[in-house]
């Protein structure tokens, strides 16, 4: 049987938000599998173990990028180790002029924009400059670019960490407005069902079985409780599906809101700086301590 650790008890904690005590007991039943524990405890505790695993680790900014016509744009991620960089004149010229780029010269990938001339050198020499003028590591992590449909509105959120691009075919510019701020407030994970992997349905579909077996409800309904929750699901993480936060009657959802506009979204993209990058937490009394340590050693 695999050895429970506190760090990964700590770990499957932060997670979930989940007593320590019930951690435990979810690692012990899973044999150490992470993933496996996080079910058992959503099972277990419903809601309150729900909370997202990702934790934002990098600084940085999200730049945009859209044309005079609002046809063409991008938008992009660069990381940076503090955010006392990510607000460098320097650094925030690099991000623009990047996007630019990327909307421009249409680069296939971050090693294609990294070759790209960029103010008398190549957009890698710049960077590995700015790293050694600022003394601090920055990356260039990932761009999405736009050719589109309808028209492009952008929004940027909290010194520019949540940033998104949208494309709205019909409707004004007020309405593109809105939909963006309303993807940056709300995070869809995509436009409609078709855009979410099935593991994530079938892992709704799995723990609003089991919270329901355990709460007693009879086996013939099972199958239609299930199919309910992730009805739900769907609508609170599809674009189409959720509740505009402007709704007046709290109740119209965006897709109600296209319609009565004559517009649809083509497509979109939202981008939280550092999401999903694990961040390293130092524990600065024990550095301290380690330093003063070893300068002892040497003495």
């Amino acid at each position: 049987m695999a050895e429970i650790t506190a760090s990964m008890v700590k770990e499957l904690r932060e997670k979930t938000d989940a007593p320590m005590m019930e951690c435990k007991k979810a690692l012990t039943e899973a044999a150490g599998d992470m993933d496996k524990a996080e079910e058992i405890l959503r099972v277990k505790l419903g809601s309150k173990a729900s909370k997202a695993a990702s934790r934002v680790a990098a600084e940085g900014v999200v730049a945009m990028y859209i044309s005079a016509d609002g046809k063409l744009g991008s938008i992009l991620e660069i990381n940076s180790e503090t955010d006392f960089v990510a607000k460098n004149d320097d650094f925030l010229k690099l991000a623009a002029d990047c996007a630019a780029l990327v909307a421009t010269k249409n680069p296939a990938d971050i090693a294609a924009l990294s070759a790209l001339e960029l103010d008398g050198g190549t957009v890698e020499s710049l960077r590995t400059g700015l790293i050694g003028k600022i003394g601090e590591n920055m990356s260039l992590r990932r761009f999405v670019r736009f050719e589109a449909k309808g028209r492009l509105a952008s929004y940027l959120h909290g010194g520019s960490k949540i940033g998104v691009m949208v494309d709205v075919v019909g409707g004004d510019e007020s309405l593109a407005k809105d939909i963006a701020m309303h993807i940056a407030a709300s995070k869809p994970k995509s436009l409609d069902a078709s855009g979410v992997p099935p593991e994530l349905l079938e892992t709704e579909r799995r723990i609003a079985i089991e919270k329901a077996r355990e709460s007693g409800k009879p086996e013939a309904m099972l199958e239609k409780i299930a199919e309910g929750t992730v009805q739900k699901y769907l609508r609170d993480v599809t674009l189409l599906g959720q509740v505009f936060v402007k709704a007046a009657d709290g109740k119209q959802t965006i897709e109600q809101l296209l319609k009565a506009k004559a517009a649809s979204v083509a497509s979109f993209t939202l981008y939280v700086v550092g999401e999903g990058i694990e961040k390293k937490v130092t524990d600065f009394a024990a550095e301290v301590a380690a330093q003063a340590a070893a300068a002892a050693e040497n003495k």
